[in-house]
């Protein structure tokens, strides 16, 4: 059973909760721009599910039925208590792992972007996961382990991972010992180099503890959050590929046959002696540490929040209806989700050419209904409605890309 649907409501809540906390309490941890570039990745990351495949699925019932060598008891207590500790297990490693090797960090360094720690942070997951996630979890279905046991596993351990992302709640003590908490999780999202690629654990921080991998929180050493080299772009596509994007560079400029096919598999951060000359790649200055952060005036942050919450409105419906839509439409519904995330996402950062994203996402979009309509896809009654929301949707851009824009970051 998949409990995510269930708890995304009390996510939300928990969001807003947290929010107003920090405020009461003079120590508001959340900016408009990451908290909303941080819930558009998180969106992204459901959309890609409509429509690319899950190699992870098809993999799992082809072992499931052919060549597993014991089976899970779903009647037993004791089994789904092996079958949480065996999870989580591999979960450690797949997350050591996607820090440690470049392909697997290229998908993961989406989750670590984000220079706030906060409950939206938590949401921000790669769009990229079927390329890599699924492996680690194959050990599951030569054992045996039913598919209602495993999503019921994996969405809780994904839903517990959710109240460790904030500030707000200081060490608890013995419970540190044994389980992932917020004060060790704020360790594995810092870039300090005392905490830098620290403390995998899920639910058990023990396997941190037995593997060398744990590092308490000091309270003297404020973690700084975000990545060693800095994205500097609220652009949900760019986040999702950058590290791809780098890596097919470096082996392109390289002059080594053998480091073209090294880059793919070596460790996080390495790269060719002869790229790194020509193409240094510059790291933040920890001790003069300053957050990307271009600043927008109220009207464009207003603007782009109301902007998130009516696409959230059609993403939350074409969810409910993807299994239903016809494939032309649900790539017409996936379109125009990406399309504004971009949008927003060159609102936020500034970019010159803003508005010509936007003609083109409207032109677009307004063609894709015509077409629809004109193919009988969609009913005149569903040709309205779309028109209204991309109407509703232009105005609510329209002062963005008037305002006047001052891309310095402070």
């Amino acid at each position: 059973m998949n409990f995510v649907p269930y708890a995304i409501p009390v996510f939300l809540l928990m969001i807003v909760l947290e929010l107003f906390w920090g405020l009461l309490k003079g120590n508001n941890t959340y900016r408009v721009n990451d908290s909303i570039n941080s819930l558009s990745m998180g969106l992204l990351s459901t959309v890609t599910k409509f429509v690319f495949l899950n190699i992870g699925a098809l993999v799992f019932a082809h072992i499931s039925q052919h060549y597993a060598v014991w089976s899970f008891d779903l009647n037993s207590l004791s089994h789904w208590l092996l079958a949480i500790l065996l999870y989580d297990f591999l979960y450690y490693w797949f997350h050591r792992i996607s820090h440690e090797r470049q392909f697997f960090w290229g998908s993961h360094v989406v989750h670590h972007q984000s220079e706030d720690y906060n409950l939206s942070t938590a949401l921000r997951q790669t769009s990229t996961s079927f390329l890599t996630t699924w492996v680690f979890y194959i050990p599951c279905f030569f054992l045996g382990m039913p598919i209602y046991m495993y999503v019921s596993i994996a969405s809780a351990h994904l839903i517990y991972q959710f109240w460790v992302h904030t500030q707000h709640i200081p060490k608890l003590g013995a419970f540190e010992w044994l389980l992932v908490s917020p004060s060790n999780h704020r360790v594995h999202h810092a870039q300090n180099a005392d905490y830098i690629d620290k403390n995998y654990g899920g639910w058990l921080i023990i396997w941190d503890r037995l593997f060398g991998t744990f590092k308490e929180e000091d309270d003297k050493q404020q973690p700084i959050y975000g990545i060693r080299s800095p994205l500097q772009s609220w652009n949900p596509i760019w986040g999702n590929l950058h590290i791809f994007v780098g890596m097919a560079r470096d082996a392109w400029h390289t002059n080594s046959w053998s480091n073209k096919f090294r880059v793919l598999w070596s460790k996080t951060g390495w790269r060719p002696d002869d790229v790194a000359t020509r193409f240094p790649q510059p790291k933040s200055d920890l001790s003069h540490f300053e957050k990307y952060n271009p600043q927008r005036s109220s009207l464009v942050n207003g603007a782009v929040i109301a902007q998130y919450m009516l696409l959230a409105a059609l993403h939350f419906w074409s969810a409910a209806q993807s299994t239903v839509l016809p494939v032309s439409l649900l790539w017409a519904v996936v379109t125009a989700q990406v399309t504004i995330l971009i949008v927003i996402g060159a609102l936020l950062d500034g970019k010159p050419y803003a508005r010509l994203l936007e003609y083109s996402r409207l032109l677009a979009l307004t063609a894709m209904l015509c077409i629809s309509y004109n193919a009988d896809l969609i009913t005149s009654e569903g040709l309205n409605w779309s028109l209204a929301y991309l109407v509703v949707s232009g105005l609510l851009v329209w002062p963005c890309l008037w305002q006047r824009q001052n891309p310095a970051a402070t």
